[in-house]
């Protein structure tokens, strides 16, 4: 849902972060499947070599970092082609990219280049696999490049056999799955899109960090990054900014529980 990157092509002077043509030796790309949660498989035996017993988060945890593209209206859905995602039947596909500036794109290289490795729902693990995934020469990407070279953590009870390099299935409950990564991993974690893992992970104060890219449009339809009825939590803002062409970069870090006003003012007659 909502891939966070342009997974698509993109117009002539964002080429250079964009995918190519897929590759020639036909690699094969995921077929879609239900839903995001659980779920054994890794297409990297070395992968599972590395994992370790749960423990108790604590100091020194890898940093999670969720990054997302919404709209001013919240939306998250289909932000790439018209035909990226018309599930519920949106109709309104491919409001980012005309509004993608050489700054967001350059900044957004940087972000994929601090990766240590890259956590996805499944829906946006299979757009990244069948864009980023299938490209040739990846190498010479800023986007692709670290999504090819480093590992690559998918929370899915569907997917078995993921054909993108370096990934691994999460096996058992998302969060504790999630928790143990943390734990046995050092450097940053980074989520793009992934709506309904990215909720998830929320709602189980798993999230370190949040960059939001928002888009100067309102989309009027498709899923929000948030629902309308769900847990709250504070934010602290840690950095803000703006590109030229109006996409503004807002990085927040969990701050406990809101403060809400308890005292009802006086009423005039």
């Amino acid at each position: 849902m909502g891939s966070c990157a342009v997974s698509r092509p993109a117009p002539a002077h964002h080429r250079q972060y964009a995918p190519r043509s897929p590759d020639p030796s036909g690699r094969p790309t995921p077929e879609g499947r239900a839903d995001e949660f659980g779920g054994p498989a890794e297409s990297h035996p070395e992968e599972a070599a590395h994992r370790a017993p749960f423990r108790p988060t604590g100091a020194g945890t890898m940093k999670l970092t969720t990054i997302t593209n919404v709209s001013v209206d919240g939306v998250m859905q289909g932000l790439g082609l018209a035909d990226e995602d018309r599930r519920g039947g949106f109709e309104r596909g491919g409001w980012a990219l005309p509004l993608v500036d050489e700054e967001t794109m350059t900044r957004l290289g940087e972000v994929y280049g601090r990766a240590d490795a890259f956590l996805f729902g499944r829906r946006t693990y299979e757009i990244f696999a069948a864009s980023w995934g299938a490209m040739a020469g990846p190498e010479d990407n800023p986007v692709a490049a670290p999504l090819h070279a480093r590992p690559k953590y998918v929370v899915s009870k569907t997917l078995t056999d993921p054909g993108w390099a370096h990934t691994t299935v999460l096996a058992g409950d998302p969060a504790a799955a999630v928790r143990e990564l943390k734990e046995r991993m050092p450097g940053e974690l980074q989520v793009h899109g992934s709506g309904q893992l990215v909720r998830r992970l929320a709602a189980e104060g798993l999230i370190d960090e949040m960059l939001l890219l928002t888009y100067p449009v309102i989309v009027g339809q498709g899923t929000r990054l948030f629902p309308a009825d769900g847990p709250d939590g504070a934010l602290e803002l840690v950095d803000s900014r703006a590109t030229p062409g109006g996409v503004t970069w807002q990085v927040y870090r969990p701050a406990g529980r809101p403060r809400y006003a308890t005292e009802v003012p006086p009423r005039t007659s």
